[in-house]
């Protein structure tokens, strides 16, 4: 059973930089498209970007050219390069595999001054 486990959330300040990490175990991490997700408070979730196996990504028009998805198969990694950092940006950030469908727990990410 794939288990995906984020890290790298916290307190940054309106402009600055974050990297999530979402490590992943217990499956072919290889195979399967990704995508990192985030939920406002107050909010539904939503989709950010996302990265296929031959690493074609996606992203929403908020972060595009802001925010970076990248993976390492080696690793068994995905991460969220994230960078002009806006208060619009606080939330949840959850990374997923879309098949089968596994969620992580989740990080905090919270830009503010």
């Amino acid at each position: 059973q794939v288990q995906l486990v984020e890290s790298g959330g916290g307190l940054v300040q309106p402009g600055g930089s974050l990297r999530l990490s979402c490590a992943a175990s217990g499956g072919i991490f290889s195979f399967g498209t990704m995508g990192w997700y985030r939920q406002a408070p107050g909010k539904q979730r939503e989709l950010v970007a996302t990265i296929t196996r031959s690493d074609t990504t996606y992203y929403v028009d908020s972060v595009r050219g802001r925010f970076t998805i990248s993976r390492d198969n080696v690793k068994n990694t995905m991460y969220l390069q994230m960078n002009s950092l806006k208060p619009e940006d606080t939330a949840v950030y959850y990374c997923r595999l879309i098949q089968p469908n596994t969620w992580g727990q989740g990080t905090q990410v919270i830009v503010s001054s």
